[in-house]
């Protein structure tokens, strides 16, 4: 990640500035949204999707994958940006790495100079929750290398045979990393759109600021390629899971293949005798029943030394 560029020091209060700067909302807070509206224009729907715009502000909105304990969960924050104020409307439950965020503004008071200076935080933020997500993902590819070497082989932990179902149930597992990090791709994608809509909003006199932008633009893209990274990952190991399953299927019905080899042509044998013709001069013989087992072993063997002369048995 490239080297963060830190504003010059402001010398007001951090939770003066920062309460003047970002205003932080909940999605069920319909009263305080109607204050917003009332306050300082700006006017929030329920349908707002990706950007828009209007006299007074810009309105985007990005969802992000956030790693919560053991589970990942996507969560949509919105955003209002004018030359006053950056408002963010998030889940009832709120979202957690804007704590980080807070966190960050009593460090840096500097952040909080301007709506646009505040908004490159947040969105700062979010980017390196971003790339938490896709670290965690990483992660658990990697614990299920062990898995997917033991499904090559072919023998499980305890040396039993790997199982069709066995496999079907790790396929599940990798089909969900690669959802998961698709959603990673996306947000990306959206964090880079918020990212130059804010470029174009910030100050152009603010040569500072339009470098931190530029440098959070670079972040994102850099947490993106490795999104793209893990996704070719998942993809790669998919294909060498699917590659063992076809291996598998393809060694059953070579299995029930040899077999209807085998005893093919002694059930031919014995379809012979199981017809009822009056005349049968074998039935007569002393040694008869003899010659007919022999002859249906033979049936039987030849086909099986031809198989495994072959290399068919491997």
């Amino acid at each position: 990640m490239a080297n963060t560029i830190l504003p010059r020091a402001s010398s007001l209060s951090p939770a003066t500035d920062l309460d003047r700067v970002w205003i932080r909302l909940r999605a069920d807070d319909a009263e305080g949204i109607a204050r917003i509206r009332d306050a300082h224009g700006l006017e929030f729907t329920d349908t707002l999707q990706g950007v828009g715009e209007d006299d007074d502000a810009i309105y985007l909105s990005v969802t992000l994958v956030i790693a919560a304990q053991d589970e990942f969960r996507q969560e949509t924050v919105a955003f209002a940006l004018n030359g006053n104020v950056v408002v963010t409307v998030e889940s009832p439950d709120g979202f957690k790495p804007f704590d980080v965020a807070r966190a960050r503004f009593k460090r840096h008071p500097g952040h909080a100079r301007s709506s646009a200076a505040a908004m490159r935080l947040l969105l700062q933020v979010m980017n390196d929750a971003a790339a938490q997500s896709i670290e965690l993902v990483s992660v658990s590819l990697e614990a299920m290398n062990d898995q997917i070497g033991r499904i090559t082989s072919g023998l499980s932990e305890n040396g039993r045979e790997i199982g069709v179902s066995d496999i079907s149930d790790t396929m599940l597992e990798l089909n969900e990393r690669e959802e998961l990090v698709s959603r990673c791709q996306e947000a990306q994608l959206l964090l880079a759109r918020a990212a130059r809509y804010l470029r174009m909003e910030a100050d152009a006199s603010d040569i500072e600021l339009r470098q931190l932008i530029d440098t959070l633009i670079f972040d994102i893209d850099g947490v993106k390629q490795h999104a793209s990274f893990e996704h070719e990952k998942v993809r790669y190991l998919q294909q060498s899971v699917m590659t063992s399953l076809n291996v598998k299927q393809n060694q059953i019905v070579k299995v029930f293949t040899i077999i209807t080899a085998v005893f093919l042509p002694p059930t031919l044998v014995a379809t012979f005798y199981g017809m009822n013709f009056s005349v049968m001069p074998e039935l007569a013989w002393k040694h008869g029943f003899t010659a007919t087992i022999i002859q249906t072993l033979l049936a039987a063997l030849l086909p099986l030394l031809y198989i495994k002369r072959k290399g068919w048995l491997r």
